[in-house]
Order: C-alpha cells, then sequence, then structure tokens
C-alpha cells in the first residue's frame, strides 16, 4: 500500500513539468504544424516547394553538406583531444577540461567576430604567414565556406569532446593490456580493441554535433558573409523580409522532421539508450 502511495506521489509530482512542457513546447510546435499547412491556404501548397522550388533544395543539400563535414572534422578532432584527456595525468586533465569548459561562457557571436578578425584578408593568421613568406598573397578564408566550417568545427568541438571522453574513461585499461599481453601491436591494440568499445562516445559525438550545426544561423550568417546560405538563414528571410510564414512554418517543420528521422533510422542501427549512458 505504501508503495502504491510512493508510486502515485511520483506521477502527481510529474504533473507541473509536464504541463510546461506541453505549454511552452507542444502547443507552440503545434502551432507552427499547423500554420504550414493553413497559410495561405488549408493544403500542402508549401511542402510542394520541397521537390519545386530549387533554390530551397539547393539550401538544404548546402546545410546538410556544411553540417556533414563539420560533424567528421569536429570527431576526428575531439577524439584525438578526449583521448589524450583520458591519458593524462590527473592535473593535466584537469588544466584540459577547465581550457575547455571555458569556452561554454563565450558567446557564439563574439567567436564569430574573433575569427573574422583573426582570417580577413589584414588579420592576423593572413599577417603572419606573409610576413614568413609562406604565401605571395592573403588567403580567401572568410565570406566563404572555409571560414564557415572553420567558425562551426571551432564552437563544435567542444559538444564533440566531452561525451567521447565520459566514454573513454569508462574503458578500462586492461582490455588494452590483455590484447598486449597476448601479442598485439600498439596500433592493433587501438584499432581492434580500444576504438571500438569508444564507438558509443563518437556516435553520440556525432548525433549531438550534427543535430545543433543543422540550425546555425549566426556563425554561417556572419563568417559565410552571405555567401553561404543554410536553412536557419533561408528561414530567417523568409519570416522578416518576405513575409512567407507559411513558408517559413513549412521550412521549420522539415528541420525537425529530417531531425527525427535521422534519428530514427539512426535507432535501427545502434541502441541509442547505451549510446547516450542510459
Amino acid at each position: 500500500m505504501q508503495q502504491r502511495a510512493q508510486v502515485a506521489f511520483y506521477y502527481w509530482a510529474t504533473i507541473p513539468a509536464v504541463g510546461i512542457m506541453v505549454a511552452f513546447f507542444l502547443v507552440p510546435l503545434a502551432g507552427v504544424l499547423w500554420l504550414s499547412v493553413s497559410e495561405p491556404t488549408l493544403g500542402f501548397q508549401n511542402y510542394h516547394a520541397l521537390w519545386e522550388n530549387a533554390l530551397l533544395q539547393r539550401v538544404w543539400m548546402n546545410t546538410l553538406r556544411v553540417c556533414a563535414v563539420t560533424t567528421v572534422i569536429s570527431v576526428l578532432l575531439g577524439y584525438v583531444v578526449a583521448y589524450a584527456m583520458a591519458h593524462a595525468s590527473e592535473r593535466h586533465r584537469t588544466l584540459m577540461m577547465f581550457c575547455i569548459v571555458l569556452t561554454f561562457w563565450l558567446s557564439v557571436l563574439i567567436r564569430a567576430f574573433a575569427w573574422v578578425m583573426l582570417l580577413r584578408g589584414e588579420g592576423l593568421l593572413n599577417g603572419l604567414l606573409l610576413g614568413l613568406g609562406v604565401i605571395d598573397q592573403p588567403l580567401r578564408l572568410v565570406r566563404n565556406e572555409t571560414g564557415v566550417l572553420i567558425g562551426m568545427v571551432h564552437y563544435m568541438l567542444p559538444v564533440a569532446i566531452l561525451p567521447m571522453y565520459a566514454n573513454m574513461r569508462s574503458v578500462s585499461a586492461r582490455y588494452v593490456d590483455a590484447a598486449r599481453s597476448l601479442g598485439a601491436k600498439p596500433w592493433q591494440s587501438f584499432l581492434w580493441v580500444y576504438l571500438p568499445l569508444t564507438k558509443p562516445g563518437i556516435l553520440a559525438a556525432a548525433i549531438l554535433v550534427f543535430i545543433f550545426t543543422v540550425g546555425f544561423y549566426i556563425t554561417p550568417a556572419i563568417l559565410g558573409g552571405g555567401r553561404v546560405v543554410m536553412i536557419a538563414e533561408y528561414l530567417r528571410v523568409s519570416f522578416e523580409e518576405t513575409l512567407r510564414w507559411g513558408y517559413a512554418t513549412m521550412i521549420a517543420s522539415t528541420l525537425l522532421i529530417v531531425l527525427c528521422v535521422a534519428l530514427a533510422l539512426l535507432a535501427r542501427i545502434v541502441d541509442l539508450k547505451k549510446v547516450f549512458g542510459s
């Protein structure tokens, strides 16, 4: 009887949180979905643009390509940093963790403008390369896809590092030691033992980075200089400039659907509960 009362109390205790979720998330989300099929008239005419509008298709392909490249680079670089952290001394590990967490305190706007100052034609990087005689003329590192990738990878590296580091800390060194004792070379013990054991961390990092980057707006807008248009910036134009609210909510709904479908397909390949440590 006491156990049933305790379970009932837990259910009642969740009601405020559920109410907040419904009021401030599900209801507005339902409004967005409804607006996408009711503005300007009821129907799916807004969604027909996914097959008919070449510009929208190009923006979507550009977004997915940039996000995929950002995810790959962030995971590769983040894996190296996470591996170094997992095998460093406690003092060095604490210092590295502090530096990584410190980046979350910096605004994405400040980061983007800082990269513009570093990468522009008269910036520090080009000035250094010109001074050393490595290049004869400044490199074009902003107002193009290169600058966008640099800014996005820089912002997403901590997001990629932390789940992989947490996963690596849970991997016992005895597995690698056992492989070495059986005659495996260092690279063999890494590829055949350690790397498969860190696969959940890699997948978690890749999922998080991709989901975050699909909705990026400030970094592509500033470092791309209007030449690298991603879906979030295209959505803003539809809302604020062309005032096509039904078209804009269709883009937002499609963005949500793409992420849900990607997670559903991934869930058929791997166990997402294990990936995120559930």
